[in-house]
């Protein structure tokens, strides 16, 4: 059985081409300026027109307004969206109602308590992702930091919501993390990358190659 997987933080036609061919699930934009990840509406909407149908467009948003998101969805084609921030619940179950698409929650883990935070989306969510929580320093991101959390935390569990696993994934860890989480479905962004914000196509074809065969 194979694990679906997303690439995110694409930002060039031959991440696209790599995810795409690859058999990538989900493919994500970054709309977070601070991140060197980061995408505007016109270039997302240049890069999803590469896609083939069947992959899901993924916008990641770090606290955004509805200005700032609807502006996004102006220009570029999403399907889903990723809220990577501090969002509450509240939040989250607005967004869904204002802008009529899915919403996929991200959840910073560092130990159990973060885990049961994560229980208050459940009812308003469309997806978990379960993420490592960032470093305590200034230039840190929301996501996308190359840092695992202990993945026995969300060993075992079960939820109402899909959900995948993030956090220093790569191609060489991607067979023991997901026997450890038990995770269907994975996210990877710094693990495909020669440098920060500079997908590798070679890395993302070895991931998805690994994915599949899971």
């Amino acid at each position: 059985m194979s694990v679906a997987a997303k690439i995110c933080g694409i930002s060039s036609e031959e991440a696209v081409a790599a995810a795409a061919a690859g058999g990538a699930a989900y493919v994500g934009f970054v709309f977070y300026p601070p991140s060197p990840r980061a995408v505007n509406a016109t270039r997302a909407a240049q890069l999803c027109a590469e896609l083939p149908g069947g992959v899901r467009r993924v916008g990641l948003f770090v606290d955004a307004d509805d200005r700032a998101i609807a502006a996004v969805l102006d220009g570029a084609p999403l399907d889903l969206l990723q809220f990577h921030g501090h969002e509450t619940p509240e939040r989250v179950a607005e967004a869904k109602a204002r802008f009529r698409l899915p919403v996929m929650k991200a959840a910073a883990i560092a130990g159990p308590e973060d885990v049961a935070a994560a229980l208050r989306y459940e009812e308003v969510a469309d997806m978990l992702l379960f993420d490592a929580k960032p470093p305590r320093r200034a230039d840190a991101l929301p996501g996308g930091n190359g840092l695992a959390f202990d993945w026995q935390l969300i060993a075992g569990r079960e939820w109402k919501l899909p959900w995948m696993l993030s956090g220093g994934l790569n191609a060489a860890l991607l067979p023991e993390a997901v026997r450890i989480s038990g995770a269907g479905a994975v996210d990877v962004s710094s693990g495909v990358e020669h440098r920060p914000g500079h997908k590798d196509p070679a890395k993302i074809r070895e991931f998805l190659k690994v994915a599949r065969f899971l």
